[in-house]
């Protein structure tokens, strides 16, 4: 498996861990505000491949204590189970990011053992959702179907919604809530501005917007909490 990159220590990615980070390029939304946007467009050239990354595990063993997948969206590469389970293999706990539009991949992978802790992006409430990911009339029954599937905790999981000023505000917030019904863990990230992002010119929410919002989602998740601020 070809593989975008390559992040060897990071306290931050996977919670509570020592981990590294797996960047693999592709995906089928686009969201305007993704600081992954080459990844997305997958105009990163390889920078490792999976025999690689396996050595490097192999190497700090003892050292790291998980392993994060990220990208793009790494449930479109159809080799994903088998890299991971050779990280499986050497005693790696796995974390996943995805985007939610992969139901069955996710599913399967879950089931196999192949995932420990899976953090999927919402995007907006359904009625600005397309517009966020950057796909109007895009079907969201495949991320309610993995929302459905995670609620139900069938493995540790995070929600977070990545807030920017031009698509979120207190009306999203308040019809975002209650689709979350019953998720354990929320976090509202700030959107922070980058060369790779793939739209120019958007901008965060104020500490103060951000409070608001979580404190509109709270009566319907466990726990809400804020990231980047």
């Amino acid at each position: 498996m070809d593989i975008q990159g390559l992040q060897k220590l990071t306290l931050l990615d996977y919670p509570g861990k020592v981990a590294c980070t797996v960047f693999l390029g592709g995906c089928n939304l686009r969201c305007p505000f993704c600081h992954n946007g080459d990844l997305v467009v997958d105009s990163v050239p390889a920078q490792l491949n999976s025999d690689r990354l396996l050595d490097f595990l192999r190497r700090r063993q003892g050292l790291l204590d998980g392993v994060c997948i990220t990208g793009g969206e790494p449930l479109l590469r159809p080799d994903l189970a088998d890299l991971l389970r050779s990280v499986k293999a050497l005693g790696y706990p796995v974390k996943l990011d995805t985007n939610g539009f992969h139901p069955h991949q996710l599913r399967q992978l879950v089931e196999d053992g192949l995932v420990d802790y899976v953090a999927m992006d919402v995007k907006n409430c359904p009625a600005r959702f397309a517009e966020t990911a950057g796909l109007p009339g895009l079907d969201l029954a495949p991320f309610q179907e993995s929302l459905s599937f995670l609620l139900s905790d069938a493995v540790e999981y995070e929600l977070r919604t990545t807030v920017v000023r031009e698509f979120h505000d207190e009306a999203a917030f308040r019809a975002l809530g209650p689709w979350l019904q019953g998720a354990r863990r929320y976090f509202l990230q700030s959107f922070v501005d980058r060369d790779t992002v793939l739209c120019p010119g958007l901008n965060p929410c104020t500490p103060e917007e951000l409070a608001r919002f979580a404190d509109l989602v709270r009566p319907f998740v466990q726990a809400v909490e804020l990231r980047g601020i």
